[in-house]
């Protein structure tokens, strides 16, 4: 990350200073005022449903007391002795002149019903019944078992009318009042039941000035009593759409406010609970009317607070640049520019320390310095080469690098010698001192072998590694010369430091690629000490009958390159691969037991490449014989490499195709089909892949590979497409179809259609218009 230049950092510090005041006075006084308009609106609801529980309970309290005087009439009592028959009509009148007196009052009472068990009669406004033969009788008698002497019930309406028309009940739920008869009697065998529309209600809690459609009144029970949807009337409170939770906030007390949601929206609910029966009476306000009012003091707040912030970052901006001024003349003087600053990634303070301190370091200094780093991504880079992790080119390349350029032309053969201390025995030194050992000998092999006939030596392992090279091409010529080259070695650390080592000799090469295997062998010929003893000099070729120690070197990075082409169905890239696979193996010199190697390991690692993939081996293979025999029998390269092809690679590639093919394939019908069912919203990339849950960039690329066109060229196509339908087919004015397909004003749709169509959208549908009725005529005429 490029560091931030002084200037910068005082700039930032400045506005840091000037801007947190602001936001946090803005910010605070947003929240202060939302949260006291919320206030001050719980508080009016709370005021409000106060007032219309007092005017429902005045209501319920006025049907209480005239229901009581019924209950307490002495015509009622007689009336409860009596089997009201054609006998009995002046007390059956009577009654009734009472129930008609209870429904004079201003209560809005719907009917009066009395009921009699014991005399099998039962009384409303339609007149008198034999109880045990009404329709309802069941559901009526299930009011007696009501451990309540004096109840307020919701009942179906329906229960009242069973004798009249259906459409006679006004509501379809009542509010009733149950007294159970006789009231002076330990012995019940009578109900008198005050029936109120459950829809009057809504006259109690609004009128024509101010209707209130947020009013929900439930009973003890949670069912509701008054919805602004009759429909819900008599459902419990969750049927309405609201959450669990709200059910324990009504439980919490007599009254409160809660938060709760509603049809995924948020809604605030003040509630407070009736005294007389255990009536809820609800407020529910949506949360966004009431911030909104706070929306515009945000705005408000927000307007002053972005003159305010432009204020104090000019005040800033330019304060900053009066005290950077003397840093500036300075940094000039040094010779220094801003653009050279960014190019460096350093500061203003860095770039003077830096100045600094090269007044005080010499010439000599730096070059020690520079000698040292040189020298030590050298041994580094040599260790990496002697361990095989370069190719052939990178090889090359990082010995040149090195100056080894002379040698990379000029050798003809070479080897690679390895050098161990053999013991500490009978000698001067500890085994601590191994690395000061270590590093004398390399300096002796620096000393004693030119610089044109080795590369430097490599402390590696407790070794000590260098490449011997020659310009003569004769091999027996060079093993003479390199024998006595390492005999001189030995004696001369022996006379300077008396100890005695041991040296490993690899078989001569040709070719530098061939160091890692060279290396290999020196650090195998060394192993045999435990045979022959210590300080001698082993030689591979006495070891291996003058084979190379392993010359197999399989080819890791390309069966690697082939594996990902496979995975991403590129075929052309993947016979490439396969070919120069194949040409690595059989170039090397090997037995043909020894080519099975190589090309066994290769099917080994598709096979498991193939089963991690959920790939069966019967999708490609459906003989019954064994992959591995079929191969072994092949007996030449160009069959070998076109089995592995047509066998396991190109059916491999293909199943990766279908895969690739058929999950693009089905994204983008998904999303052409998200086009074509929401091309009039503001639909967009990131849309519908959250839609198809999928990253956006990914789906993009999809959708143009498939359909070789981007989205919102598709979107922008398709829309058009639906404008000139609307222009041939309808008479939709052209302001309503650039609505309809979300342009800001009619003016951007004309100009894109003009664009698109050489044309206006007005001159598009006359031209339509014409030829109809051109190809009319001529019908007509024909």
């Amino acid at each position: 990350m490029r560091p931030l230049s002084f200037l910068s950092k005082l700039m930032i510090f400045t506005f840091a200073i000037s801007t947190l005041p602001v936001l946090f006075i803005g910010s605070f006084s947003y929240f202060t005022s939302t949260k006291e308009i919320q206030k001050n609106v719980n508080q009016s609801k709370m005021e409000l449903i106060s007032q219309i529980n007092s005017n429902v309970e005045r209501k319920l309290t006025t049907v209480n007391q005239t229901l009581n005087q019924v209950v307490n009439s002495s015509v009622l009592k007689r009336a409860l002795d009596s089997p009201l028959n054609e006998s009995d009509f002046k007390l059956y009148n009577d009654l009734r002149n009472e129930i008609r007196n209870m429904q004079s009052f201003d209560t809005k009472l719907e009917d009066v019903v009395l009921l009699n068990t014991q005399q099998n009669w039962m009384i409303k406004n339609s007149g008198l019944y034999q109880l045990d033969s009404y329709k309802d009788h069941d559901q009526l008698m299930s009011l007696l078992e009501n451990s309540d002497s004096n109840s307020w019930v919701l009942t179906p309406s329906s229960w009242y009318y069973s004798e009249e028309s259906v459409d006679a009940a006004k509501c379809s739920y009542s509010i009733s009042l149950i007294k159970k008869l006789p009231t002076n009697k330990l012995h019940k065998y009578g109900l008198a039941l005050a029936n109120i529309p459950a829809c009057t209600l809504q006259g109690d809690v609004s009128s024509d000035s101010q209707p209130l459609d947020d009013i929900i009144i439930l009973d003890e029970h949670n069912r509701i009593l008054l919805h602004p949807d009759a429909s819900l009337v008599g459902l419990p409170l969750e049927d309405s759409g609201f959450m669990d939770g709200s059910k324990l906030d009504l439980q919490a007390g007599n009254s409160g406010q809660f938060t709760t949601t509603i049809d995924k929206k948020e809604y605030s609910v003040s509630f407070l609970r009736s005294q007389l029966n255990g009536w809820v009476y609800l407020s529910v306000t949506s949360i966004a009317s009431l911030t909104k009012e706070s929306t515009k003091i945000g705005l408000f707040t927000f307007y002053i607070c972005a003159v305010m912030l432009s204020l104090s970052i000019l005040l800033a901006w330019i304060g900053s640049r009066r005290m950077y001024t003397p840093i500036e003349r300075l940094l000039n003087q040094l010779g220094q520019r801003k653009p050279g600053l960014r190019a460096r990634h350093a500061n203003e303070f860095q770039v003077i320390g830096e100045q600094l301190h090269h007044l005080f370091q010499s010439k000599s200094q730096l070059e020690r310095e520079i000698n040292q780093h040189i020298r030590q991504v050298r041994t580094f880079s040599l260790s990496q080469a002697y361990q095989g992790n370069y190719k052939k080119s990178e090889l090359h390349t990082k010995l040149e690098q090195f100056g080894y350029g002379g040698q990379i032309q000029n050798w003809k053969t070479m080897a690679v010698i390895t050098l161990s201390i053999d013991s500490y025995e009978n000698s001067a030194y500890e085994k601590e001192d191994l690395s000061l050992l270590l590093f004398a000998t390399h300096n002796m092999i620096e000393e004693l072998v030119s610089p044109d006939n080795r590369f430097a030596p490599v402390i590696m392992d407790q070794f000590i590694v260098t490449l011997i090279g020659s310009t003569e091409n004769d091999e027996p010529a060079f093993h003479r010369w390199l024998y006595a080259l390492t005999e001189q070695l030995q004696q001369e650390i022996n006379r300077c430091l008396k100890l005695q080592v041991s040296i490993g000799l690899s078989l001569p090469f040709h070719c530098f690629h061939k160091i890692p295997i060279a290396y290999k062998e020196g650090i195998e010929a060394l192993k045999y000490r435990i045979k022959l003893g210590t300080g001698v000099i082993i030689q591979f070729e006495n070891l291996n009958s003058g084979m190379h120690y392993l010359k197999l070197n399989y080819p890791n990075h390309k069966e690697n390159d082939l594996m990902d082409a496979i995975k991403l169905a590129e075929t052309d890239k993947a016979k490439e691969l396969v070919r120069q696979l194949f040409s690595c193996i059989f170039a090397q010199e090997l037995s043909p037991q020894e080519y099975q190697i190589p090309i066994t390991r290769l099917l080994n690692n598709l096979l498991i490449m193939m089963q991690e993939s959920g790939i069966g081996l019967n999708q490609i293979y459906h003989a019954n014989g064994s992959l591995f025999e079929e191969l072994l029998e092949l007996p030449t390269v160009a069959e070998i490499e076109d089995w592995f092809w047509s066998v396991i690679i190109n059916p491999l590639i293909k199943i990766f195709n279908s895969r690739q093919n058929a999950q693009y394939q089905n994204i983008s019908e998904k999303i052409i089909d998200l086009v074509q069912h929401y091309y009039d919203t503001d639909l967009t990339l990131e849309e519908c892949a959250s839609r198809l849950h999928y990253n956006a960039n990914y789906i993009s690329s999809i959708f143009r590979k498939e359909t070789q066109s981007y989205f919102s060229e598709y979107l922008t196509m398709y829309r058009f497409k639906m404008a000139k339908k609307w222009l041939e087919e309808t008479d939709m004015p052209v302001k309503d179809i650039a609505a309809r397909l979300r342009y800001n004003n009619s003016q951007n749709f004309i100009r894109s259609f003009r664009k698109q169509e050489g044309m206006t959208p007005g001159q598009y549908r006359e031209l339509h218009s014409n030829s109809k009725h051109s190809q009319l005529l001529d019908e007509m005429a024909e």
